[in-house]
């Protein structure tokens, strides 16, 4: 700060009073956008009415006791209009370490639902406030899918524990499926019109690849494979939609791609385009008899010795999405009764007992586990 600004607070105070002087800081430092340090000057300002140690960055809980409500407040009224004044310059990072003190995110997250980013503007810190820690997850994803791309989007959803709930991962996922939908969509038509010296009235990419083996000649395609696959994986969470519907058309393009760059999934999805296409059209409701037999068999024809029993547990979760919870317990009962219900990927036998209401069947398990504590619930809760 300007060494004359001292000068000037020095007068203030020795011609007006410690009063004055402390006006004319907040007043400078306004002018200056210091809000910061305006935050600490005007609890310096509410110190001195109440006739307590000046210093802004000691205890409250030091004051008197008839303080403490009205310095509360006066923490109150300055955080928030300091957060206000940074919220005005654009700086929402800043103005959120001020709202989160106060417990009150709704201004930042307003600003942050309006916020667009200039070119060459760091979105980290927003990314980390909207995002990570949760204010607004959707905005806090759409930074990273337009700022840092598809590929730091993928890695985002791909950890093994998703932080915000099924509503936003189903946002995410979608926004990731129409992105790489959007990208495969335009660069097959950028080399179909290569190729054949006009643009494809085709819309979808289904009908893009019908019929047009030239695109794949050579080991040829038009996206990376990875995201490929790890978008289709991911799209087994979307419930039936416009953006399910472009995972199955990436599947049937990723079925058509030279067999070195189809990789080995784990078992169920050991052809990974094939396997995960009769999952999406399940989902779908297209062709779902065949589609369950199409995974009925793989569970049938797994060794557990060699694949474990995840192929047995998609297909418990595949039932329960379609709304065979009765099946669902026959599967793990059947196929998942010695497993580590702690370690599964879905639902237990207890819990598929309690979907089910089938409590004799928690007991006869029970038996066969040796669980007393399980049997004898399951024959209470089955009344007999």
């Amino acid at each position: 700060m300007d060494q004359a600004i001292y000068d000037e607070l020095q007068q203030a105070f020795e011609a007006e009073g410690p009063a004055r002087a402390i006006d004319r800081l907040c007043d400078t430092l306004r002018e200056r956008k210091d809000y910061s340090n305006l935050f600490y000057a005007l609890l310096m300002k509410k110190r001195h009415e109440l006739g307590v140690s000046p210093i802004p960055t000691g205890p409250a809980l030091d004051l008197p006791a008839e303080c403490h409500e009205p310095y509360e407040d006066a923490i109150r009224e300055a955080g928030r209009l300091v957060g206000r004044l940074y919220l005005e310059e654009g700086n929402v990072a800043h103005a959120w370490a001020f709202y989160r003190m106060l417990g009150e995110s709704d201004p930042v997250k307003e600003a942050l639902e309006k916020f667009e980013p200039t070119d060459g503007e760091d979105c980290h810190p927003l990314v980390d406030i909207a995002y990570h820690q949760g204010l607004h997850p959707r905005k806090g994803f759409d930074l990273i899918l337009d700022r840092f791309g598809i590929c730091s989007a993928i890695t985002m959803l791909g950890g093994q524990e998703f932080p915000h709930g099924p509503e936003i991962r189903d946002y995410c996922i979608k926004r990731v499926v129409r992105a790489l939908y959007r990208d495969l969509h335009d660069r097959l038509s950028a080399e179909i019109e290569r190729q054949e010296g006009k643009k494809p009235e085709a819309q979808t990419v289904r009908e893009l690849i019908a019929g047009r083996d030239g695109l794949f000649e050579d080991d040829f395609y038009h996206i990376d494979v990875s995201h490929l696959s790890s978008v289709v994986q991911m799209s087994i969470h979307l419930s039936p939609s416009e953006e399910l519907g472009m995972a199955r058309e990436m599947c049937a393009y990723g079925q058509r791609l030279s067999p070195r760059f189809q990789y080995a999934a784990e078992p169920p999805f050991e052809n990974q385009y094939l396997d995960y296409g009769f999952y999406l059209a399940i989902l779908a409701g297209d062709d779902v008899e065949g589609g369950l037999a199409h995974f009925r068999a793989k569970v049938e024809q797994a060794n557990p010795e060699e694949v474990g029993t995840y192929p047995a547990e998609v297909f418990v979760n595949l039932l329960l999405r379609v709304g065979r919870a009765d099946e669902a317990l026959a599967v793990a009962r059947k196929y998942l009764a010695t497993a580590e219900e702690q370690r599964l990927t879905c639902p237990g036998i207890v819990e598929l007992c309690q979907k089910t209401g089938n409590y004799r069947a928690l007991a006869e398990v029970a038996r066969t586990q040796d669980n007393a504590v399980h049997f004898l619930a399951g024959l209470i809760a089955a009344g007999k």
